[in-house]
């Protein structure tokens, strides 16, 4: 069975054409700037066509479409096929994803028209965390207020972490039911997330992709008395919006936004850039240590994505001082290059720390997949 994933932005449409049965991508692509002068489509209906146009005659041989979808808000929890009533829903929590769901409906729309006579799943960013607790999802702010504005916590990355999982457990040996484990994906945006039995039970974005860990350009977590102060300082709604999705985290602190920036100005004795580092790695230990706490145990902490799957150093970095909570690394088999899936712990270690490669196009494909059959 094959899968056209679409992950449809703004100004773009990437896409592939996945084989689910041999996990292997037939093709792949990429639309930019859709809209903008010079730009590759007028409009998501004109680059849907051709991409089309681009598959040729492998367009014949999709039997369902996986869309990306950002934020499902509270009402999807799973993957589902997508109908007129769906993409009313993802329409109505568009509010909470502002920059992502309108974006994702435009491919959605225009992927539907193009293809109508294959079935169409929408795979959410937020659905796995949907088994969080509701003492893990909800702010403590007054109740009537938050439930009219749908303010709690969503969490995000929930396709990578979930996939994740499941290939940790594989290379463990383990069903997933049994485990308990920290997953750390680590890229330009970073997220953590507790999982139980196969079940998020924590993780560190909120109500936006905003909270938790420190990223390429966002802050993470903030004390939200400062966004008060810094408002009242004269800074305007949309002046914090765009400091603290785009001018904060490593941008912020050490001048770029790419890790393999910061590090080797870090190494060069640049004192922002290591104090970004040291930031970034306090955060990570500081969300280890309390899902920890939260899993009552824990088999396996797992690195995924840009940096947590490249970059040796930082995954030491990360874990450094932690040895007392049963997490070591092996020098030799941490430093490794490899891109595949492995343990980078000592031998007989009290918990294993796994690197796997993160899918998020093959996840959703294996969800269409096993939705439409």
């Amino acid at each position: 069975m094959r899968v056209f994933v679409v992950n449809s932005g703004s100004s773009s449409i990437k896409y592939q054409l996945i084989d689910v049965a041999t996990e292997q991508v037939v093709l792949a692509g990429l639309l930019e700037r859709i809209g903008q002068e010079g730009g590759d489509a007028a409009d998501h209906d004109t680059g849907m066509r051709l991409v089309l146009e681009r598959l040729g005659a492998e367009a014949g041989t999709i039997s369902a479409v996986g869309h990306r979808v950002v934020h499902g808000g509270d009402v999807f929890t799973a993957p589902v096929v997508i109908d007129e009533a769906v993409e009313a829903g993802i329409q109505a929590v568009s509010a909470l994803a502002p920059l992502h769901n309108p974006a994702n409906l435009a491919g959605i729309r225009a992927a539907r028209a193009a293809l109508p006579a294959v079935p169409h799943v929408a795979v959410f960013d937020t659905a796995f965390h949907q088994t969080m607790p509701e003492a893990a999802a909800t702010y403590a702010i007054d109740r009537a207020v938050a439930t009219a504005h749908g303010v709690r916590r969503y969490g995000f990355h929930g396709t990578s972490h979930q996939f994740v999982a499941g290939r940790a457990a594989a290379l463990l040996g383990r069903p997933l039911h049994e485990l308990k484990l920290i997953v750390l994906h680590l890229g330009n945006g970073a997220s953590a997330t507790a999982i139980d039995g196969g079940r998020s039970i924590d993780t560190s974005m909120g109500l936006t992709p905003l909270a938790g860990l420190v990223m390429g350009t966002r802050s993470g977590d903030l004390d939200p008395g400062a966004l008060l102060h810094l408002l009242r300082a004269g800074l305007s709604v949309d002046e914090l919006d765009a400091l603290l999705n785009s001018r904060s985290g490593l941008l912020g602190l050490a001048g770029s936004s790419d890790m393999r920036d910061v590090r080797a100005a870090a190494e060069a004795g640049d004192a922002d850039a290591e104090r970004a580092l040291a930031v970034w790695a306090h955060r990570i230990r500081h969300y280890v240590g309390a899902y920890l706490a939260q899993l009552g145990g824990l088999d396996a902490v797992v690195f995924t994505a840009g940096v947590g799957e490249n970059a040796p150093a930082l995954r030491a970095r990360a874990l450094a001082g932690l040895e007392h909570l049963g997490l070591a690394l092996d020098a030799a088999r941490n430093a490794a290059a490899s891109r595949d899936a492995r343990i980078i712990s000592p031998e007989g270690s009290r918990v294993a720390v796994l690197v796997v490669p993160t899918n998020e196009e093959l996840a959703i494909a294996q969800a269409a997949a096993a939705l439409v059959g």
